[in-house]
C-alpha cells in the first residue's frame, strides 16, 4: 500500500494538479466571455440602435497599466524573497538548536535558496523594467489624464 501511495502522490502533484489548474483558468475565462456575450446579445435585443463598441468597452475587463504590472512584480518579488530568507533562517536556527534531520534541513535550505532566487529575479525585473519603461509609463499617465479631462 505504501508503494502505491509513493507512486500516486507525485503523479497527482506533478500531472493532475497542473492540468486541473490550467483547466480551471481556461474554464473561468470561457465563462467570463460567455457572460459578456450574453450581455451584449440582450442589449442588442432590447435596443438595436445601441453603440456596441461603447458597451464592449464598459463591460470588458480593464487592462493593467505598466505601472500596475511593475508594482505587482515588486510585490511578488518582495513576498517570495521574504519567504525564501525566512525559510533559510528557519533552517539555520534548526541546525543550531537541533531536533531536525540534517537531510531535511538541507532540502529546506535548498528550497529557501530557490525561493530567494526567484524573488530576487522579480525584484531585478521590477527595477530594470522601471528604468526602461519610464517614458512609456509617463505617456500612459498623460493619456489617462487627457481622457479624464475629456469626460
Amino acid at each position: 500500500m505504501e508503494y502505491l501511495v509513493a507512486i500516486l502522490v507525485p503523479i497527482a502533484c506533478g500531472c493532475v494538479l497542473p492540468i486541473m489548474v490550467v483547466w480551471l483558468a481556461i474554464h473561468k475565462k470561457m465563462n467570463e466571455t460567455n457572460q459578456r456575450t450574453q450581455i451584449v446579445l440582450a442589449a442588442i435585443e432590447k435596443n438595436p440602435d445601441m453603440d456596441i463598441e461603447e458597451l464592449m468597452k464598459k463591460i470588458s475587463p480593464k487592462k493593467k497599466l505598466l505601472k500596475e504590472k511593475l508594482l505587482t512584480k515588486l510585490l511578488w518579488g518582495s513576498i517570495i524573497t521574504f519567504l525564501g530568507v525566512a525559510l533559510i533562517g528557519f533552517c539555520i536556527v534548526q541546525a543550531y538548536v537541533g531536533g531536525m534531520p540534517t537531510a531535511a534541513i538541507q532540502q529546506f535550505s535548498l528550497f529557501g535558496a530557490v525561493l530567494s532566487g526567484i524573488g530576487i529575479a522579480f525584484l531585478v525585473n521590477y527595477y530594470i523594467g522601471k528604468r526602461m519603461l519610464a517614458k512609456e509609463m509617463e505617456a500612459e499617465e498623460q493619456l489617462l489624464v487627457a481622457q479624464a479631462e475629456n469626460k
